[in-house]
């Protein structure tokens, strides 16, 4: 069964399906999005291995002349180095104004395909076929795509809205253990956000998840899509309620950066930690009681993620570094730190101008 979620931005507009077999269907389904029946296909080269020959066999089948460009797989693509490989690949093979780019891959591949799509020609149209738990249920929907830089994470980039969106469920029995974890920051999120009932459905299912039990993954995929959905709908450039969806995010992009994008620390897992934090700093503000911070602690440690910050990568941290970093993020105002903290499990907010001193004494607390 194949679910459809609607992503209402006018004629911007696109929809999310969700569900088996939609590799097998890709042709098909993308064919109205290319009116020149031509398709450029980016992936990376772990993603190409597994999923390309069955996107070929598709894309054939519907009579779309095909082009890839195969990028190294990992974090480290997602920079200007990448950005000019991908680029300069696109423009090599002929790329036109009416061509469709096509990104297979997870996150790294979407944002990065994303943002080519929208510079190459001065834009052209693009589907993406995200093949992560976590790129499925956050990153391919919304628009948003960029490139790291020295500076932090995510801070080159634009917001150019896919035609389409093909989450194809049955990818994800090729992903290791770690990567369906990162999903799940991204699951939770969404109850830790604005829905305490389904915080409790994660709390009761998240092993049936992780085991990629169909009902209990179908369930999750579609309730954080469309949570994602309506958030975009509402704000679409980020001006207001959908930087809620970056709770736990300013402690991760600053810990992603320290470590200096290795892979000894991936994007969901330093999420992970950051909304525990984010929950800690909340408790240690007294906004929440210090029984809620501990019961996302402890759910998420139950998970699998690491939630000491003495105890990931990079660590001992240099506070100063990090605080630095998290005041460079994309949401901070004039200079001004944000941060996404919480009132309530289920009710989390934006809180601008931060006190970055009592934010420091936090990190400095939680790392000794």
């Amino acid at each position: 069964m194949t679910d459809t979620i609607h992503v209402n931005l006018a004629e911007r507009s696109y929809d999310v399906l969700a569900g088996p077999g939609l590799i097998a269907r890709a042709g098909e389904l993308i064919a109205p999005f290319a009116p020149s029946g031509r398709v450029f296909v980016v992936t990376d080269k772990n993603v190409a291995s597994l999923h390309w020959p069955a996107l070929m066999a598709s894309l054939d089948a519907e009579g779309l002349k095909s082009w890839t460009v195969t990028l190294p797989a990992g974090e480290s693509t997602k920079s200007f180095a990448g950005l000019e490989q991908l680029t300069r690949g696109l423009l090599q093979q002929g790329i036109g104004r009416k061509d469709l780019i096509l990104a297979l891959g997870g996150g790294v591949i979407g944002d990065i395909a994303g943002l080519a799509a929208g510079l190459v020609m001065r834009g052209v149209d693009f589907v993406q076929m995200p093949t992560t738990l976590l790129s499925q249920v956050d990153s391919s929907v919304g628009g948003k795509t960029a490139i790291d830089v020295e500076e932090g994470k995510n801070l080159v980039g634009l917001i150019h809205q896919p035609r389409l969106v093909l989450a194809d469920q049955d990818v994800l029995k090729t992903l290791p253990p770690r990567e369906l974890l990162c999903g799940y920051a991204e699951i939770v999120k969404i109850g830790l956000i604005n829905d305490r009932a389904f915080f409790e459905w994660c709390e009761a299912n998240v092993h049936k998840l992780l085991a990629l039990d169909p009902e209990a993954t179908s369930h999750a995929i579609r309730t954080a899509i469309a949570a994602k959905a309506r958030i975009v709908e509402a704000d679409e450039r980020e001006a207001g309620p959908r930087a809620l969806l970056n709770l736990g995010h300013t402690f991760a992009h600053a810990l992603e950066t320290a470590a200096g994008y290795d892979g000894a620390l991936l994007h969901g897992e330093a999420v992970g930690t950051g909304m525990a934090l984010a929950f800690a700093h909340s408790a240690r503000l007294g906004l929440i009681p210090s029984q809620d911070a501990q019961r996302v602690r402890n759910h998420l440690a139950q998970a699998g993620f690491n939630t000491d910050l003495r105890r990931s990568p990079g660590a001992p941290h240099d506070i100063a570094q990090l605080v630095a970093l998290m005041s460079a993020d994309k949401k901070a105002e004039a200079g001004k730190l944000t941060l996404i903290l919480a009132r309530a499990i289920g009710d989390a907010f934006v809180q601008k101008n931060a006190d970055v001193d009592m934010l420091t004494a936090f990190l400095k607390e939680e790392s000794q």
